[in-house]
Parts: structure tokens; C-alpha cells; sequence
């Protein structure tokens, strides 16, 4: 039986006296019979939920065919748990190195399609564990699932989820995962370890182990079509029975030069100049995130735009991202003499006397003396730091 995944969720609805559920899932079913060719039958739905009480009406979704009721919230600070939005794919331009696309794009697969697989009895849960280092995209991939799916992302808000008093963690959670189960979504639990931290640590509390249970008890209980995504920085931190839970693992590493060369191409396009040495470009920006990438692209861009020029000065892209990597290694540039002496040193051969020059506005000898200053400084630094 094609959809039997949201018969189900309408039937239990109906089970639990749940209006909104049921009136959710049958309007998932509508959009998802329409995509078949089955337009007479999704209208013959769509007439039905018409004809739900007014305050049914109100809450549907026209455009996407979902209720989402009253957000769960957090007893003690009264702020919701989740936040709700409706990512498009005409908003999200995610590069991935091959692999790890072709394994999201198994696992997008695997959820479209999950009821074909469970007739054959080859349905997995729908859960899916992203791990990386900062600015790798992990939230960019989640906000492209939903895109994908046209369902809502259901981002959890650690920050009210957390709760001081004793037991309101586990209550939150057992709301938010209701909350997900019955209606048609993506549930998107970022900053994953902050509450699947492992158990055992000399520093834990009782309560912060209740925590993990919950959450894997909450887990556990998940019917096996409800889309599950976590994300973390700190996979090593998370609780050994967790990753179990989670039948699709996705690493987020670092670009590689390949893909450091797209995502310069990606972010500059139309404004990158003539002549630009990508793989120059791709060198100097390694072990730079993809977000970084974007963040030094858009502010060149913007200086370009402000100045009316139609394409960036190469000299300031280079420029903005020796400043990134100086900001990501913890140097601290306060003053143009220190800039100068950082870019002078990170890429000599880019940055010489007479560029530096022209784009500080000093001679080349004013530029010598700078460097030749900074460097005694930075010496002296270090050989105090050796006397204390």
C-alpha cells in the first residue's frame, strides 16, 4: 500500500483524539498523492479537512499541507522548545565533497521511500547523525533535507530545553519528540552533545544522566518514519549507546582543495576577476571552512558593490582571507601595522612590498620599516615572556 506511513499517523491520530495530527498527516497525504498524479483523490482529501472545525481550518498550512499547533514550551521559563521554519531549495546551495553527497542523498532516498522499503522489510529508521568541526555545513545540510522534503525543520532550542529544575529536561523532551511525531516535519536536534553527552563523567550529576536516558528512551520510541536529525561538533563527546540509534552517520570534514576551488567559484561567480589563479586560491584558504570561504566572498562582494565596481579587487579578496586565517589561528589585529606585518608574513609572495603599499597608501620603505618594527616587537614579546 503506497503512503501506509501516513494512513498510519491519520489513523493514530484519530486513536488519540488528536484532530490536529490526524488533520496534519491527511494534508501531507493530499500533497503526496497529488505528486503521484492523483489529483482526484487528493481533492476528495482536501475537501474533507475543509470541512474541519474552524479552528482546524486556521492552523492548516495551505501551502504545505501541515498543522503545527501550539509549540511545546518550557514550564519554568514559558519560551518554546523548538523553532519552526520552512527552509526552499531556492535558498540553499550546499557543496558537499562526492561521498558524503551521495550518502545524504542515500539517506533522502531512503526516507522518500520508506514505505516501498518496509514491504520488503529493508526500512531503516529515519535518523541521521552529521559530526564536523564548526562551519562545515552540518545545519545547512539539515535546512537542505527539509527543502528537500518541502516538510518544516523542528530546530530543538537547547537553551530553553535545558531546564534547572529537576526532571523538566526529560518532561521538554518528551514534548518536543510528541510534538514531532505528530506532525509531518523534520525534528533537528542541533548542538547534539549538550544533551547526549557521555555518562560515566566523574562531573556528571544524576540529573544530567537522567538526561541521556530520556533522550534515548525518547528515541527509542520514535516510530521508525519520523525523520530524526542530529548534529554536532563534538561526536567524541556523545554517549556510546547513541550512535546506534542512528542508522546513517554523515562526517562533515574540512573541504579539500577541490572542493575549496568550487566553493570560491560558488560564492564569487559573476564578481570574480579576470584572471583569478583558483588553485592559488584553493592553497591559501586550506584548512579554511566552507563557511569561512563564504563569509570572506560575501564581504568582498559587498565592498565591490558599495564602490560600484562590477567585479572584487583580487587584492582585497586576498586580503580579507589572510585576515580570516589570522582571526582562526587567535591573532589579534588591532592596528593596520599589525595587518601588515600578518599578510606580509602569511603569503609573501602574494602580498610584496609595493601591494602592501598600494593598499595601505604607504611607500615601500614605510612598509619595510613596519614590518621590520612589528617583527623587534613580536621578539621582544617572546623574550619577555621567556624572562617571566
Amino acid at each position: 500500500m503506497q503512503h501506509l506511513s501516513e494512513v498510519l499517523k491519520i489513523l493514530d491520530g484519530a486513536l488519540k483524539a488528536n484532530a490536529s495530527m490526524a488533520s496534519s498527516y491527511a494534508g501531507l497525504l493530499a500533497d503526496k498523492l497529488e505528486q503521484d498524479g492523483e489529483r482526484q483523490q487528493a481533492r476528495q482529501l482536501r475537501e474533507r479537512l475543509a470541512r474541519a472545525p474552524v479552528a482546524l481550518v486556521s492552523a492548516q498550512d495551505a501551502g504545505h499541507g501541515v498543522s503545527l499547533g501550539q509549540l511545546p514550551t518550557d514550564n519554568e521559563s514559558r519560551l518554546n522548545t523548538v523553532d519552526v521554519s520552512r527552509p526552499r531549495s531556492l535558498d540553499i546551495e550546499l557543496v558537499l565533497p562526492s561521498a558524503i553527497q551521495g550518502r545524504l542523498n542515500e539517506f533522502l532516498q531512503c526516507v522518500r521511500h520508506f514505505d516501498e522499503l518496509a514491504r520488503a522489510g529493508a526500512a531503516v529508521p529515519s535518523r541521521l547523525l552529521i559530526y564536523g568541526p564548526p562551519g562545515t555545513g552540518k545545519t545547512q545540510t539539515a535546512r537542505w533535507l527539509a527543502a528537500q522534503l518541502e516538510l518544516p525543520l523542528l530546530t530543538v532550542r537547547c537553551d530553553t530545553l535545558v531546564s534547572s529544575l529537576l526532571g523538566q529536561t526529560s518532561r521538554n523532551l518528551r514534548r518536543v519528540f510528541d510534538f514531532a511525531e505528530q506532525n509531518p516535519s523534520i525534528l533537528f536536534l542541533d548542538e547534539f552533545d549538550a544533551l547526549a553527552g557521555a555518562r560515566g563523567n566523574e562531573r556528571d550529576v544524576g540529573e544530567l544522566q537522567r538526561v541521556v536516558i530520556a533522550l534515548l528512551q525518547n528515541i527509542d520510541a520514535l516510530p521508525d518514519s519520523t525523520i530524526l536529525v542530529a548534529a554536532t561538533n563534538h561526536d567524541q563527546l556523545l554517549d556510546a549507546a547513541i550512535g546506534r540509534r542512528f542508522a546513517f552517520h554523515l562526517p562533515m570534514p574540512l573541504p579539500d582543495a577541490g572542493l575549496r576551488t568550487a566553493l570560491w567559484q560558488r560564492w564569487l561567480n559573476s564578481f570574480a576577476p579576470d584572471g583569478l589563479d583558483w588553485d592559488e586560491l584553493s592553497h591559501l584558504s586550506a584548512g579554511t571552512t566552507g563557511a569561512v570561504i563564504e563569509h570572506v566572498c560575501m564581504d568582498a562582494k559587498r565592498t565591490a558593490i558599495l564602490a560600484g565596481q562590477p567585479l572584487i579587487e583580487e587584492s582585497d579578496l586576498y586580503r580579507r582571507l589572510g585576515l580570516a586565517q589570522a582571526l582562526a589561528l587567535g591573532e589579534r589585529l588591532s592596528t593596520s601595522e599589525q595587518e601588515i606585518a600578518w599578510l606580509r608574513q602569511w603569503a609573501p609572495d602574494r602580498f610584496s612590498l609595493r601591494v602592501l603599499g598600494a593598499m595601505y597608501s604607504h611607500s615601500t620603505r614605510k612598509i619595510t620599516s613596519i614590518i621590520q618594527a612589528e617583527k623587534g616587537e613580536n621578539n621582544g614579546n617572546k623574550k619577555g615572556a621567556r624572562r617571566r
